[in-house]
Order: structure tokens, then C-alpha cells, then sequence
């Protein structure tokens, strides 16, 4: 039986209206001005933080294809949004199929997690031609989404290191982490690599060995390498603190607003501040700082405030 989708015209042919960018920056509605002047302030505040740590962020290199595949084009509406494991991605993955599928997808939710992680079911800026990269760099509405960084790096461990299921992880990280960081770990452990404590996670992000031998896994990758604020000039920044609202305001922007709404459900299983602090517990306060160091860009340039559970030295 086809279903006949209630969007199927409206979503993927928006041409003649307003373009994202265009109603961003030239809001018609006063609902979408008051908002507008909040994401000026984080622009704001990436802009100064790049400037500010010129001699470490801008070592003016270009941008290569490599650096491009976390961002997730859609031609209909003109966006172009940089996906970040553990901030939402899953779901505005899914969101993203819905309006670049062209009718084919309705319901978010209806789209299986593992389904919307599936490279070929989105186009990513590193399959055009560089004219055309850069003909969308200018004219599409560019967003990302942030979450506190230490919250966001308790939230990949513990859906990386501590959830039976995640086997490939565990053999490929888990193993090298055992082998470097633990003394007098045993045979199973050294194979399997599935019991690894967040203080040897830790050890294993601060150990300069870790940061030469090949990138950091994008779970646990800074926003600041993953998306290149300093590099891609971002017109939207939401926030995993205040997720459905900055979603919903992207997807008013795009004129999708009055039957597509951000998914939103409660998860008992989420990352809290509380359980963050509970982590760092056990963290040295020379480790806290050299974790800190490691993140701190994206401390600085999406203005979180240092954690009142750091003990920095």
C-alpha cells in the first residue's frame, strides 16, 4: 500500500521561497528574530575563540575531502549540517533522510538507528567537485550541535567501553588501552579489551603516543577537528542542553517547521552532569588538566564553563 506522504511535494521542492540562510540572517518573523540574536552570540563567541588561539587553530591549511565527511548536505533546503557522535546525530540523521529522501521517509523515528548511520543513505560535502564544495560553503545554512565535553566524553565511554554489544570497539581500542595502560593485565584481557576503566580511557587520551600514532575515533574526537569552526564559517550552532528548541528553530528556517518536528524522547540511559562528576572522581588532578588541555577549544569556543568537579593544577 503506498502511503501517500504528507510532504512529499512541499519538502523536496522549496525552490522560489526563502532560502534558509536568507531567513537566518533577514528573519520575516519576529518568533525567529528573537532567536536569531542568541545564535549571533555563538557565532560571536567561535569567532573570537579561533581568533583569540590564532597560532594554534589557524595554521591556515585547506580543508581536504578527508576533512569534509561529517558534513551531511541536503540540496532541497539548502543546509549542510557537521554531525557529531554523541550530540543528537543519530536522530538528526534521521532527520536529515526525511528531507533529503525526496518523500521517502515521513516519520524519523520510523528509521532504525542503525539504518540512519549507513554512509550511502546521505551525501557528505567530500563527494563534490571543489567548485561545487564551495559554492555550498557560500550559499547553505551551516549548523553543528555541542554538548559540554566532558559530558559528551563520559556519554562515548560508556556506550563504547561498558555495553557488552560493542565488541569491534573493544578489539580495536579496548585491547591497545589494556596493553598500554594497565600493569599485569591478564591474557583475557589483553584479547578481549571489554573491561576497560574510564582512568585507563583517560591515560590513554592524554598519552602523546595516542595522538601521533593515528586520529582520535570521532566519538571522542574534539568538535573543533570533527566540524573546523575556525575553517567553515557555521550559522548555526545548537546546543545538546537546549536540543529541541535549537532543532525545531533550524527546521522553522528550512519551512519544514509545520509537519516535521525534532524527535524527542526521554532516555533514562542519558549522560548527566551528576554522573559526569561521578566519573572524574578518580581522575589524578594532573590527569584532569591534561584531559582539559585536550579539549579546551571546544570548552572555549562554545563557552562551557570549566566543571566545578575539576581539580585543574
Amino acid at each position: 500500500v503506498m502511503r501517500r506522504n504528507p510532504f512529499g511535494m512541499d519538502i523536496c521542492c522549496r525552490k522560489g521561497s526563502r532560502s534558509p540562510l536568507q531567513e537566518l540572517y533577514n528573519p520575516t518573523q519576529v518568533s525567529l528574530s528573537n532567536t536569531a540574536i542568541l545564535h549571533q552570540i555563538r557565532r560571536d563567541q567561535v569567532t573570537d575563540t579561533c581568533r583569540a588561539n590564532s597560532v594554534s587553530s589557524r595554521k591556515r591549511r585547506v580543508l581536504t575531502p578527508n576533512d569534509l565527511k561529517h558534513l551531511v548536505v541536503d540540496e532541497d533546503h539548502e543546509m549542510i549540517y557537521c554531525y557529531v557522535p554523541k550530540v543528537a546525530c543519530t536522530n538528526w540523521k534521521r532527520v536529515m533522510m526525511v528531507l533529503t529522501g525526496r518523500g521517502k521517509y515521513s516519520d524519523p523515528m520510523e528509521i532504525p538507528a542503525n539504518e540512519a548511520h549507513v554512509s550511502s543513505n546521505l551525501k557528505t560535502l567530500n563527494q563534490y567537485s571543489i567548485p561545487e564544495i564551495n559554492h555550498r560553503l557560500k550559499n547553505y545554512m551551516k549548523f553543528l550541535f555541542v554538548r559540554e565535553p566532558f559530558e559528551r566524553l563520559v556519554s562515548a565511554y560508556r556506550n563504547k567501553f561498558t555495553q557488552k554489544y560493542n565488541t569491534s570497539f573493544h578489539k580495536r581500542y579496548g585491547t591497545k588501552i589494556v596493553r598500554r595502560q594497565r600493569k599485569n593485565a591478564t591474557q583475557e584481557a589483553l584479547r578481549k579489551g571489554d573491561d576497560v576503566k574510564f582512568e585507563e580511557f583517560v591515560a590513554y587520551l592524554i598519552d602523546p603516543h595516542t595522538q601521533r600514532e593515528e586520529p582520535f575515533n570521532e566519538h571522542w574526537q574534539t568538535v573543533y577537528s570533527l566540524c573546523h569552526p575556525c575553517h567553515i564559517h557555521y550559522d548555526l550552532i545548537g546546543k545538546y542542553e537546549t536540543l529541541e528548541e535549537d532543532s525545531n528553530y533550524i527546521l522553522q528556517l528550512a519551512g519544514v517547521g509545520n509537519y516535521l518536528k525534532f524527535p524527542t524522547y526521554a532516555k533514562s540511559t542519558r549522560t548527566t552532569d551528576e554522573m559526569t562528576t561521578e566519573f572524574f572522581q578518580n581522575i589524578s588532578s594532573l590527569h584532569q588538566t591534561q584531559l582539559y588541555e585536550v579539549y579546551k577549544l571546544d570548552f572555549l569556543m562554545f563557552n562551557y564553563s570549566l566543571p566545578s568537579y575539576l581539580k585543574l593544577e
